[in-house]
Parts: structure tokens; sequence; C-alpha cells
């Protein structure tokens, strides 16, 4: 056991333990509202809401997969950085127009939304039931984050043993979120982020330096690594997956349940506005992330004597950790695994509350207990909020990595079905509602089973046009057979008359 990083980790661990219970008490609103304990009372402003949309979409499994993919898969990995900025001016143009109609209605998810607007709680439902399957794996992810760290403490991760300081982990999320919701989140991720930022500039500086400079970093790594592939022949290769699998993610991060979570809790469209400005400056450390990759591969750390048994359990999961065991001090290995661990929380913890939102209004209000109390509903949305990490947990604990892995590349292609519903309603009332339903079946159910023909290990289809050979992500192509069915689906029924209008909104409901 490294001692020294130990007792850092554990300490700053405590720090935002205590930070997360205190938060309740935070900008104190009546927490038995679930707006007050899911979204924060809709009060954050520009700052808190830069830091937490930041630790939302920025997870310690983004920490880690990240300069992983770049170990092993090379420039594929920078797919990330395209994908990040692609979003901004989307969401710029969308998700202000969400919060103000979600606001002047009080609703608290993306389904409620689509309840409302199109008069379906079979549309909600799906919704709602999509976003909660496709959150599930990513908590677990987040988990992964927290064992990795552990293992490069020298903890054992394996057996009932192993597990320990990942459920000691797990109950302490669990703790902090049930007394404190979204506040306690919104809090950590300050601190969370200044730990991150700390870390990965402290990396770019001294790793290059004690490897010689830039220069001789790329000269270590192999030609195949720095460039995608060229086209060969008639069949596009990564040159066309590669920009299709960034466009899908940017379209699918917006429609993640913990995304929508966070953009209604700000304290208005303008403070939305402003973030999207300047969330940017994740964008330019999730490059220096990535180039972390290079760099592990540079210093051959997979193959150091000391390292190479965490290479072993963890594969290129450790190339980021390994960085910071390899050239740093004791202590700063603990600030840094701790920047992991911290975030790896906030987004757990705001999933978690994401999912319990869902279940609560979509699934228990709508159909199990109408009538109930606004305390009762929020008492419901806390108890979730544990089954769902609880749920995480499990994933991690019994059952491999890859299946996580797996069915978080599944979750997105999932969450991507739910577009045409939710952007589409915030602009036009065009479709009808059992329309977009066959379509969010139907791009479900092909993505699925495109997914399953490769064992769900990537999230690549060939798309075979005569001779030409057209490889792109799942999740787009599910998307574009989406719209193909709901368009021709809505004007079949406007033209039978069966279309149905319904919508409890109204055009100025969206101004502001």
């Amino acid at each position: 056991m490294n001692l020294v990083a130990t007792i850092v980790f554990v300490a700053l661990f405590v720090a935002i333990t205590v930070l997360g219970f205190i938060s309740a008490h935070w900008r104190k609103g009546d927490m038995s509202h679930l707006h007050e304990w899911g979204l924060g009372g809709r009060r954050f402003g520009s700052w808190i809401t830069w830091f937490l949309i930041g630790g939302d979409l920025y997870t310690a499994y983004t920490f880690v997969a990240v300069p992983a993919l770049v170990f092993g898969a090379g420039a594929l990995g920078f797919f990330a950085l395209p994908y990040t900025v692609l979003v901004y001016p989307l969401v710029f143009a969308i998700l202000p127009r969400l919060w103000v109609v979600a606001k002047k209605h009080n609703y608290i998810t993306a389904s409620d939304f689509v309840a409302g607007r199109y008069g379906s709680p079979a549309l909600a439902l799906a919704i709602a039931v999509t976003g909660i399957v496709a959150t599930m794996p990513y908590i677990a992810l987040q988990l992964v984050g927290i064992q990795v760290v552990i293992g490069g403490l020298g903890f054992s991760t394996q057996g009932l043993t192993g597990d320990l300081p990942l459920i000691i982990a797990f109950v302490i999320l669990a703790a902090f979120t049930y007394t404190s919701g979204l506040r306690a989140p919104a809090s950590i991720a300050v601190v969370k982020d200044l730990l991150v930022y700390i870390t990965v500039i402290a990396l770019i500086v001294v790793v290059p330096y004690k490897l010689g400079g830039f220069g001789n970093i790329f000269a270590a790594i192999p030609k195949d690594k720095l460039l995608l592939p060229p086209v060969k022949g008639d069949n596009l290769g990564l040159q066309s997956f590669y920009p299709t699998l960034a466009f899908g993610s940017a379209l699918a991060l917006m429609l993640y349940p913990h995304a929508t979570t966070a953009v209604l809790s700000a304290k208005g469209p303008n403070t939305l506005r402003r973030n999207w400005v300047f969330l940017p400056a994740y964008s330019f450390m999730l490059g220096l992330i990535a180039l972390l990759g290079y760099m592990a591969y540079a210093a051959g750390i997979a193959k150091l004597p000391d390292l190479a048994p965490y290479f072993k359990q963890y594969g290129p999961q450790f190339a980021m950790p390994g960085l910071l065991l390899h050239f740093f001090p004791s202590w700063f290995v603990g600030l840094g695994f701790a920047a992991v661990a911290i975030g790896a929380l906030v987004p757990a913890a705001i999933m978690s509350i994401a999912a319990a939102n869902l279940f609560t209004r979509n699934i228990y209000k709508a159909y199990v207990n109408p009538n109930c109390t606004p305390a009762k509903e929020t008492e419901m949305a806390k108890l979730i909020s544990l089954l769902v990490k609880f749920g995480a947990l499990l994933f991690i604990v019994f059952l491999p990595l890859t299946y996580a892995i797996q069915l978080q590349l599944l979750g997105g292609i999932l969450i991507l079905q739910t577009l045409p519903a939710i952007v589409s309603g915030i602009y036009t009332r065009w479709f009808d509602a059992k329309a977009l339903l066959l379509g969010w079946a139907v791009g479900l159910a092909w993505g699925i089973w495109a997914a399953s023909l490769n064992g769900f290990k990537t999230s690549g289809y060939a798309l075979h046009l005569g001779t030409l050979v057209i490889p792109a992500y799942i999740g787009l192509y599910a998307l574009i057979l989406n719209f193909v069915v709901a368009i021709v689906a809505t004007v079949a029924l406007r033209l039978l008359g069966m279309a149905n209008d319904q919508d409890a909104t109204v055009a100025a409901d969206y101004a502001g």
C-alpha cells in the first residue's frame, strides 16, 4: 500500500463527504419538494452551473477511458474532441428553450415535457424507461474509475475484501445524495474540477519535460497510431466511422437524463447560454487528457516492472494512473487519484438523481400513485436514487468490466432514439405521438440488432451500398431510420385523419 498517497486520498475524500452533507443547508429550500431535492430549486447561477455541467459531462471515466483509448487505439481516441465541440452549438440552440417551457409547467424531466407536448403517456413512458436503462451502466462505469485508482493505491480489488473500498464509496455517495439531493454534486463539482485541472496541468508539464519534449513523445508513437488509416478501395473504414461517431455522440450527450437534470437546475436560459460559451474550456482540457495516452505509450509504462501487474489487471485504463505513479511523488499521486474518485462521485450522484426523477415522475406518479403528495413524491425519488446506485454497484461487483463497457456503448445508441420526440418537440408539434413511438421502437430494435452482430463489443456498422462500404456509428444509422419511420407514419396518420394534436403547451411558453 502507498501509505502517503492513501492518507492524502482519504483526507480529500473525507473533506468532500462532509461538504456533501452540509450542502443540504446551502441555498436552503423545502427539500420535501422534488424540484428542490432533484433540481436544486432551479436556482444555480452561472459559476455553479458551469462547474455542475462540466462535472456532469466530463466524468471520472472520461479521465480514465480517453487516455486508455488513445493508448490502445491511437488517433481514433481523439474523436472525443470534435464531439464535445459539436455539443455546444447544438445545446445553445435547443436546451434554453426546454428550460423555459419546463419552468412554466414545472416539468422536472424531459419525459414530463414529452407527456405535456404530445399528450401521450405511452411516449413519455418510453422516453423515461430508455433514459433509466441507458443511465445504469453509465453510473457503473463511474465506479470503475474509483476501482482503478483504489487498485493503484495498492489495495486488492479482488473478492469481497477488494470490493470493500468501493462499497464504502457507494455508501457515502448514497448517503449525501439522499440528504442533500442535487446540491451535493453541485458543491462538490467545484472541488472536483479544481483538483482535475491541477492534476492535468501538472501531468502535461512534468511528463513531457521528463521525456524530452513533445517531439520525442510523438517520435516514439507508431505512425499507424498517429493518423486514421487511409481509405482502401470502396471501404471508407475509420474515415467515415470517426465523424459519425463524433456527431452521434454529440447528439446523444445532451439527451442523457443527467445532462437534462443539470440544465434544468440553472437559474435561467441566459445562465445556460453563458455556460455554453465558456464550457469549451473543458474541451481544451480534454485534448490535454487525450495526449496522456500518447505520453504513457512513449514512456513505456505498461512494461515497467512495478506497473506491469496493474496493466495486466486493468489494461490500457491504467495509462493515466500509471503516469502519476511513475513520474510524481506519493502525495501528488494521492491528490490525482482523489481527483478521479471525486470526479466519479459527482456524475454518479447526478445520474442517480436523474434516474430517480424519471422513475418517480413518469412511472410512479403517472401509473402507480397519481394522487401522491409532493412529500411522498420526493421520498420515492430518494429511495429510487438509492436503488439505482445499488444496481450500479452490483454491475461492478458481479459482472465483468467488459459487460459494463458494452452496456454503456449500447446505452448511447438507445438514448439517441429519444431525440426525435424531445428535440423536434421543442420546435414543432407536427409529429404525431404514435408515429414517434413507432420510430423509437424501430430505431431501438435495429440499433440493438446491429450492435449484437459484433457481440456488443463495438459501436460501428458497415452499410453496403452496391460496392461502397460506409462504416458509421450504429446510433446515427438507427436515428436516421427512426426519423424516416416517424415522418412516414405521421404523414400517413394525418392523411387518414388519425393524428392527435393534443398539446399542453402554447407557443408563448417557449419564449424567454
